[in-house]
Formats: C-alpha cells, structure tokens, sequence
C-alpha cells in the first residue's frame, strides 16, 4: 500500500459513517429541499440483475455534468439504499487549497493526477490503474466519470483514455474490463446551473484560441454546482457491461482479433449505450425558454455573442434527447 500513499483514500474507518450520518447527510437533506424538486435512484433495466451486479462491488461509471455534485449525491443515494460508500476519484487540478486535497481524502476520495510532463503523466495513470485495481480486487465500489471533465455541450461520450488508464498493463483486455465489473450510471439533471458558465466557456474558446480555464474558474463552477437549481435529479442504475460483453464475443469471437484501440472502442459505446438509454427525458416548453434567457442574461462577456450563446445552452439540453433517441434506435 505504500507504493498508493500519494493517491490513496485515507483510512479513517468509523470516523467516516459518522461524519457522514451527522454532517454530510443532514447537510445534503437541506441542500435537496433547496436546489432539487426530487433526487431519486432508479433503475434501467432487470432490478434484480443489476442488484445482484453490484452486491460485491461495482465499478460506477458515470457521465459527468457537474464537479461535485455528481458524486456526492450518488454516494448519499447508494449509502442510503444499500450501505454503498464508493471510492471516488477526483482530479488534483481541483485542489485549490492545500487542505482540500486532506478532506476529500479523509471522505474516501483518491486523487486523480493530472499534471507533469509525458513520462509523470505515463507514471501516474500506472500507478492509478494499479490503484483502481487493488481496490476492485477487494470487492470495494468505486466511481469515475466515463471522461476527463465535463460534458460541455451535453454530449456524453466516454473517452478511451479512460479505459486505456484502467487496462494500461493489460495482456487479455476484456478479461482485465470484466474484472473491473463497471456498471454504468446515468446522471440527469432537469436543469444544469452550470450551463451558463459552460456557454461562456465555449465562446471565449472560439475567439480566443488557447484560452484555458483558471483554477477560480473551476472554483466558481464547483461553488454554482453546489448552490445552483437542478429541478428533478434522476440517478438510474443499469447492469454490468459484463454481460454485454459475454454475449459479444459468444455472437463474434472476432472481437478478439480486434486492435487494442478498436477493443477499447466498443466497450466506450456499450457504457454510452447503457448510459444514453437510460436519460430522464423533461419536458420542455415556455417555460424552458425562459429558463434559457435568464441563464443567457448571466453571462458577462465584452463581446457577447447572444446568437451563438443562446444555441449552445439549447445544445446541452438537445444533444440528450438526440442521444437517448439513437440509443433507444440500438437497443
């Protein structure tokens, strides 16, 4: 274990069940009657399949709307249900101060390294994969997001760069992705409180090549995340890919054959599959258009570009629908 002292959740045993029944989830009951209409865990597909899935340990893996929040409500939810409490990974660019890195630690956070030049970035997602695995071997749940960020303009797709970290030494790769057990969950937010700051993000990229976001920024995100509106909050469980898998390579043994980018490639669209089809779809109306001018009325730019602003708050909203549309064409 010395080897994962610089990434790895700390051990603080009963202190953490008891931070959580007295501090967190208190905290959380107050946050719900205030920013959500409704946070509910739900299933998408066979119940008792999935449950039987993450009886002994899953892989959560999720699409990725907002900094915090995602993981923290997924954990309440889990934690209430079946007395899951995840490990949860969370990027080192988000520790803008010295302590912070120690509290999420102290709440069974590992950190995600994103930092250092080529061979620091090699070594890290080693050590990070080997990390992930020794946990899993444990049976102990886990959660990463299926990308490196966000999702900016509502389009949630893994990144293979994701799943070339998880099997980065790996000799038989669906057998390494088995054993990981990941079992995709679908995050859907009514309303995004982000979703402005997103917008502003996509302009200033379009105009100003190389720009990049500074640690306020992101500070900022994390601080509208936890305080802003989402409405409805829908978390659906789906089964293990592994059963996807299994049936896969029973159908189409060539899937061995495959270059490794290819393997890769067709497990990141099952998790998208998993997670596309299972989107809580809102209503959208009059209402929602107004929605849409306020959120516009909060951005702050010199030049601010109404036109291609309003659009791409639209596009966070409608690239969900599209994607729950073709996946329910594949399913």
């Amino acid at each position: 274990m010395n080897k994962f002292k610089k990434i790895q959740a700390y051990r603080v045993g009963w202190l953490l069940p008891i931070f959580d029944f007295l501090v967190l989830y208190p905290y959380l009951l107050v946050k719900k009657h205030k920013t959500a209409t409704a946070v509910e865990l739900q299933y998408h597909g066979d119940r008792k399949q999935i449950e039987q899935d993450i009886r002994h340990g899953a892989f959560f893996m999720t699409n990725h709307r907002d900094i915090c929040m995602d993981a923290i409500w997924l954990t309440y939810l889990l934690r209430i249900r079946y007395f899951i409490r995840p490990y949860v990974g969370i990027g080192n660019n988000l520790f803008g101060k010295w302590w912070i890195e120690h509290v999420v630690r102290f709440m069974r956070a590992f950190v995600v390294i994103r930092n250092g030049g080529f061979r620091d970035q090699v070594t890290n997602a080693k050590l990070l994969s080997e990390y992930i695995h020794y946990l899993r071997q444990r049976r102990k749940s886990i959660w990463l997001a299926q990308r490196e960020g966000r999702a900016k303009d509502g389009n949630d797709v893994t990144q293979p760069g994701v799943l070339k970290m998880l099997t980065i030494d790996s000799e038989n790769f669906f057998e390494d992705i088995k054993q990981l057990n990941i079992c995709p969950v679908c995050i859907s937010y009514e309303y995004d409180p982000c979703d402005y700051l997103k917008a502003r993000e996509m302009q200033l990229k379009r105009d100003k090549p190389g720009w990049k976001k500074s640690r306020k920024d992101d500070l900022l995100a994390m601080s509208v995340g936890i305080q802003g509106y989402k409405g409805k909050i829908v978390y659906r469980l789906t089964p293990s890919i592994n059963h996807d898998i299994d049936r896969a390579l029973i159908e189409n043994p060539s899937l061995l054959q495959l270059s490794r980018n290819e393997q890769i490639q067709f497990v990141c669209n099952l998790i998208d599959q998993h997670i596309h089809a299972a989107y809580e779809i809102y209503e959208r109306g009059e209402k929602f258009d107004q929605y849409i001018e306020g959120q516009l009325a909060k951005i702050n730019l010199s030049n601010k570009d109404e036109d291609f602003l309003r659009q791409k708050l639209y596009e966070m909203y409608d690239n969900q629908v599209k994607n729950y549309e073709k996946a329910l064409l594949n399913s």
